[in-house]
């Protein structure tokens, strides 16, 4: 049985994804990791540590000590809050997945890496809907100009050293276990705590932006079947288009409204009004079902029942 090295276990995927991983692998042999404590669940339900990935020294005494050999590296700064520290989400976002492919290379015993990408790669010269999954991009986040970077550097390590690397675009992630963390989808999160504590939103996109959404199961089954899938199958070494459901503000407030009538939703879009409209409406990734079999199976109704139901047992509502 391998051993798995979770890096950023306290965010948005990690904390769940951990959970699913130890359910499969036995939870001795998920270790969980990050910058600051994680939920009671992950810190409990197996090995945790704190641990910065940009510690070089510390990351490859980790690795070698727990004889890892799989890493999914999760930890990064996000679109919305990288406009307003730069030059230091650059640094964390690049630095930390540069030490994770030197030690996936110096490593032996590390087989697989994983690293998550994102439509931030794309950018206003993109073809909006049904973007293919080699297409022109362009961003104009640092976020998307970092994970671009990240992908070349993916494919080179893949090619010049033979690091089995592995990525997903991933479209807008909705979760109900943990709150928004700082991305320009995050609305998609925000809108059903405040409508379970507040029966209104004020909304940082305008109602008719459309972009990709993924109910966070699906991610975690999807990024579990890509690494699983054997090797030889995979022809995508950069990052796979993954899409999920194509849905607006006003969709998703009107969907809500089925289960708390009086909620109601404003529209003040801010800075991140931009970057959403630099990103896909829809996503292709016709390639990703192919190579590895990938398959959505919540839509915007199913989800949003789920969301509202799990959020208020959440906050005792």
């Amino acid at each position: 049985m391998d051993n798995i090295m979770v890096i950023g276990a306290a965010g948005q995927i990690g904390s769940e994804l951990v959970v699913e991983l130890r359910m499969r692998y036995g939870g001795e042999h998920v270790f969980a990791t990050d910058i600051k404590q994680a939920p009671p669940d992950i810190m409990e339900g197996g090995p945790f540590q704190v641990l910065d990935v940009m510690d070089d020294k510390q990351l490859i005494h980790f690795i070698i000590r727990h004889k890892i050999n799989q890493i999914y590296h999760l930890a990064a700064v996000l679109s919305g809050n990288a406009e307003k520290l730069p030059t230091q989400a650059w640094k964390i976002n690049m630095d930390s997945l540069m030490n994770i492919l030197e030690v996936a290379k110096m490593v032996e015993e590390v087989k697989k890496v994983f690293w998550p990408s994102s439509i931030a790669v794309f950018g206003p010269t993109t073809i909006r809907r049904n973007t293919p999954q080699l297409a022109v991009m362009e961003p104009i986040t640092v976020y998307g100009i970092s994970k671009l970077a990240g992908e070349r550097w993916c494919d080179y390590y893949y090619n010049k050293f033979g690091v089995d690397v592995r990525s997903l675009r991933y479209p807008g992630l909705i979760s109900y276990k943990t709150e928004a963390g700082g991305g320009t989808t995050d609305y998609a999160v925000e809108i059903f705590y405040e409508a379970i504590r507040h029966a209104s939103y004020d909304c940082f996109l305008g109602e008719g932006t459309s972009l990709p959404m993924l109910f966070m199961p699906d991610a975690i089954k999807a990024t579990i079947q890509l690494m699983e899938a054997d090797r030889s199958r995979l022809t995508i070494h950069s990052s796979y288009n993954i899409g999920g459901m194509s849905i607006t503000p006003a969709q998703l407030h009107k969907e809500i409204q089925k289960q708390i009538p009086g909620f109601s939703i404003r529209y003040n879009p801010d800075f991140r009004q931009a970057i959403a409209d630099s990103w896909p409406q829809s996503v292709d990734d016709t390639i990703a079902r192919i190579d590895w079999g990938f398959e959505q199976k919540y839509d915007l109704e199913m989800m949003t029942k789920i969301m509202l139901n799990e959020i208020k047992n959440k906050l005792n509502t």
